[in-house]
């Protein structure tokens, strides 16, 4: 079978799974989010099941975004090791994040099994060492989080091979992860938002944010305006258009997709995501209906047309890295994609206000490999700060923490 390109997979799977209407009217509300993708679903989510009046401002389909394209690894385990985080904000700080994370993903399994149909599974994850070098520094990695009461284990050289088909020379085995559909969940967030009376709008794109006495006026492109209270702006990657100051790089990211396999061609992979300490990282996960996803291969492109050209030949690069790291799973991509993403320097997301626009402004940049688990934690942080509480990680996720 021929490997294609085109939409991300997600979509193409699921479809338009529901039809959400244009603003036609002004209107007002406590709290406005920009943006209906997956971060914006699980912060409308959890306003909404708190009592905040809300509405969704989404400037294309819900979904649509960077979340078809995501290959929701749900892991606790953040692009920079919890070593490195340690030593730039403290290992207590460091310890807090990662403990956030996990506690995150019990969380998400809760909201997928109150709205259903996500194919939400918890899984195992396993982070090998791409080169010898790297050996000792996993090493340190595990006794860290071990000391922090995460599940791991370590995988020698030996094991790795019998049991997962990995050639290297040792690995992590984290038991706290999980994987699911997230364009499903996204869906479902909403509609559950929109049964509970939240307004959510399709293809209505915000231009500008107007400070009044009670908070902000959004204005639309079709000269809509929305007053609000508060507005959250999880407008993905594309966020960072209302800020001067630069808080993160876009790059773009690669995936592929195998046809259905059987479990004994799937192997460890029905149980286990895989991925490396290598950077770029080369991943691989499950689906619910038997097929692998692999991933990887990141550059600093982020313009779509040149992004796009690049997929199939990125897919190629992906399939070869897999044969060498696994030299015994034969894969046959059918479909490949790719998606544009941001990172922050540290690895860590930015949740809460920037002083160019104000204590009712505030940002929801879930940026890097933890997009959705940070957009769990972000939730309960953006709300905190709307109902004006404290939140334990407001500072670390911060924007003050850029000095």
């Amino acid at each position: 079978m021929d490997l294609k390109s085109g939409y991300p997979f997600w979509s193409i799977r699921n479809g338009l799974m529901r039809d959400f209407p244009r603003l036609e009217k002004d209107v007002e509300c406590d709290v406005a989010i920009v943006g209906g993708g997956i971060t914006g679903a699980l912060i409308a989510d959890e306003l909404v099941r708190h009592g905040h009046d809300t509405i969704v401002l989404e400037e294309r389909e819900v979904g649509w975004g960077s979340t078809s394209a995501s290959t929701a690894l749900l892991q606790y385990e953040i692009d920079t090791p919890l070593v490195d985080l340690a030593k730039r904000y403290g290992e207590a700080a460091a310890a807090q994040a990662y403990l956030a994370c996990a506690a995150a993903i019990d969380l998400l399994h809760e909201r997928a099994r109150e709205v259903g149909k996500v194919d939400f599974r918890y899984n195992d994850s396993l982070y090998y060492a791409s080169r010898h070098r790297d050996v000792a520094a996993l090493r340190e990695e595990l006794a860290l989080r071990a000391a922090h009461g995460l599940q791991v284990e370590w995988i020698d050289s030996p094991a790795l091979w019998r049991d997962y088909g990995v050639r290297s020379e040792g690995a992590i085995l984290s038991r706290q992860a999980a994987r699911m559909d997230p364009y499903r969940m996204t869906y479902q967030l909403l509609a559950r938002c929109q049964r509970a009376g939240a307004a959510i709008y399709n293809r209505c794109s915000v231009v500008a944010l107007e400070p009044h006495a009670r908070g902000q006026v959004l204005r639309t492109a079709h000269g809509q305006r929305v007053r609000a209270r508060h507005v959250v702006v999880a407008a993905g990657y594309a966020a960072q258009q209302w800020l001067s100051q630069c808080v993160a790089r876009n790059r773009s990211s690669y995936a592929m997709v195998t046809d259905t396999l059987s479990d004994a061609e799937a192997g460890a992979l029905r149980h286990t995501m895989v991925w490396e300490t290598a950077r770029p990282y080369l991943y691989l996960r499950g689906t619910a209906d038997g097929r692998i996803i692999a991933g990887g291969e990141d550059d600093s492109i982020d313009i779509p047309a040149r992004r796009d050209a690049r997929v199939l030949d990125k897919a190629a690069k992906l399939s070869r890295k897999i044969t060498e790291a696994m030299p015994d799973l034969r894969l046959s991509p059918v479909f490949a994609w790719g998606g544009t993403f941001a990172e922050t320097a540290d690895g860590l997301p930015f949740f809460g206000a920037h002083a160019q626009h104000g204590p009712n402004v505030l940002f929801a940049m879930a940026y890097g490999g933890n997009g959705i688990t940070y957009s769990t934690i972000g939730a309960g942080l953006l709300r905190a700060t709307i109902e004006r509480r404290a939140h334990p990680l407001a500072a670390l996720f911060g924007f003050g923490r850029l000095g």
